[in-house]
């Protein structure tokens, strides 16, 4: 019996009570799972889950905590594959199942194998979600990297709770940056002095080498047409940055299912209609919160909280950031996306305001429309700055030095609003006092165990799940139980990181289970049915850890 399952039963038995007592503020009493949930008690001696329902409904029900508990207990000892239920305390009800019930979740974690855990908490909505979009005028760096980790792993985390999520790299290559970029490539390519304002890094020289190849007659173009040529040469050079990004985003395993061009959003339609920036303000302004002052259009946003109502055009007709922003969210809207969410960097933590007044201003719930998460700074010891961008810790290095699962599995076990300081060499080391190697560590001894049971003879042909009764084996199956709600709980709070802390629970949980208990017979002791029901909880353990690390983009190796 799962904890959920568990929920479940006690919801049907609170709300059967509550029925029997025929109150005048019956409607206000409905029970949910979600009032139900068990926890599992510190002290094990206290049974395998815990609940506070009598304490939680004893005042609307105008009840004693410990009669109601009694009352509730009761009920719950008569459940099948209970074997007791006692009241603790002011209220609390211990609960214990029977071993057989308790060993059950083995079976039903091979059965369902890559689908445990994976939940319909978040089913029917549709999530847009943003991370990354860093300019496509230069490579991808150290903090770029862990908005990457994050993004993604939470992406995994919402569907894997039935939610449907469209990752969304939102590519700036339209304003003064990209203007800057294309003198800096131009000027490399033709040999030329860096503009006063270049971008620095022998990144921009590789990118001039590219464009040259790509344009051979580009110095001939240049001396007849220099704004040709420079448009030429910013384009072929926006093109191959943009494929390192992809590619670099790729190898760290971090997938986007679109790249969003900024210049569609000024870019008019071909049967004459207005471009998606020039629409917006309409569609703004027929909501209310559109007005004009000194030749300038202004959207009203502090009506939405915002600390200061906003420029959409100024007085020379010239579009802001602001305005950009504004159509990029419309065009969210218009796509049928429900929950926005905004994975951002610690130095927009100002734009919050205006995400979230654009969303207002646009007839939004700001409430439940929009998410923006801010994340904070990362340092990482050792790391080296990168021989092409010069300045920057760049992503290709970090993969080249530490790889790809040491990075994501770091990155993604702290909180978004965590600042972080790693050490290169633990994220490097192959010992347990590495979080990931420790992981991935007992998923390879799951997969030794079957290796050597298969070469013992020694298959799961039988399950008797009444024999699972070491402490180590209640404690791994009451772990292995409470996976689906720490991945619902995930992504319910957007907190990934929640994940790779189970992970490392279950991971001690499993290598002292290993320590104490025998799959393969010692000497010439007989195969038993034993052996072979613990070989179903070693293969649930490992599909767990399996299921758990493809949530956050992390392999899980055969063999360390």
């Amino acid at each position: 019996m799962t904890p959920q399952e568990l929920a479940a039963q006690i919801a049907r038995i609170l709300s059967t009570i509550i029925d029997g007592r025929a109150l005048d503020d019956d409607a206000s009493l409905t029970v949910t799972e979600a009032d139900t949930q068990v926890e599992r008690p510190r002290n094990r001696d206290h049974g395998d889950w815990a609940s506070n329902v009598a304490m939680k409904f004893a005042k609307r029900l105008g009840e004693n905590p410990r009669v109601l508990a009694e009352q509730v207990a009761t009920e719950i000892a008569a459940i099948d594959g209970v074997a007791s239920a006692e009241i603790a305390g002011p209220g609390f009800i211990n609960i214990t199942l029977d071993a057989a019930s308790a060993g059950e979740t083995a079976r039903v974690i091979v059965t369902e194998g890559s689908q445990y855990g994976r939940g319909a908490a978040l089913e029917g909505q549709h999530i847009h979600l943003e991370f990354v979009s860093a300019n496509p005028t230069g490579p991808l760096h150290l903090g770029h990297t862990r908005w990457a980790a994050l993004g993604d792993s939470l992406s995994r985390v919402l569907r894997a709770a039935g939610a449907e999520v469209t990752n969304e790299y939102y590519i700036n290559d339209a304003g003064a940056q990209m203007d800057k970029f294309g003198r800096s490539v131009l000027a490399a390519a033709l040999g030329e002095p860096a503009p006063e304002d270049a971008y620095p890094g022998e990144y921009i020289h590789e990118l001039g080498a590219k464009v040259l190849e790509q344009i051979p007659d580009l110095a001939a173009q240049a001396a007849e047409d220099r704004a040709a040529a420079l448009s030429l040469a910013q384009e072929a050079a926006y093109q191959q940055q943009l494929a390192e990004i992809k590619d670099s985003l790729e190898r760290f395993n971090v997938h986007f299912d679109v790249f969003f061009s900024e210049r569609t959003l000024h870019t008019a339609g071909a049967d004459g209609t207005p471009s998606p920036i020039e629409g917006s303000v309409d569609r703004l302004r027929e909501q209310g919160h559109v007005y004009e002052d000194d030749g300038a259009i202004w959207v009203r946003t502090t009506t939405f909280g915002d600390d200061k109502d906003r420029v959409f055009t100024r007085g020379n007709g010239i579009y802001t950031y602001f305005a950009a922003d504004a159509a990029y969210y419309l065009s969210k809207k218009d796509r049928g996306f429900g929950e926005k969410i905004y994975l951002l960097g610690a130095d927009h933590h100002g734009y919050v305001g205006r995400l979230t007044a654009i969303a207002g201003a646009a007839g939004d719930d700001t409430e439940r429309d929009i998410t923006a998460l801010i994340g904070q700074l990362v340092n990482l010891n050792g790391a080296k700055l990168s021989k092409r961008a010069g300045n920057i810790v760049e992503l290709d290095d970090l993969l080249e030095w530490l790889g790809s699962d040491a990075l994501r599995y770091w990155l993604a076990r702290y909180p978004a609003d965590s600042p972080l300081s790693l050490d290169g060499e633990k994220l490097r080391s192959r010992t347990n006092d590495n979080p990931v190697f420790y992981v991935q560590y007992a998923h390879a001894r799951t997969r030794a165990v079957d290796r050597n049971a298969e070469a013992a003879g020694i298959d799961r042909s039988a399950f008797e799940p009444a024999q699972l009764t070491h402490d180590t084996e209640t404690e791994l199956l009451g772990k292995l139980q409470q996976y689906p709600a720490i991945v619902a709980g995930a992504a319910d709070l957007r907190e990934p990181h929640r994940i790779a802390r189970y992970l490392e629970e279950l991971a001690a949980d499993y290598h002292r289970w290993y320590d104490n208990c025998r799959v393969i017979p010692q000497g010439e002791d007989p195969v038993t049915d034993l052996h072979r029901t613990r070989l179903w909880l070693n293969d649930a353990a490992g599909q767990v850890i399996r299921n758990g690390l493809d949530l956050l983009g992390v392999s899980a190796p055969e063999r360390l």
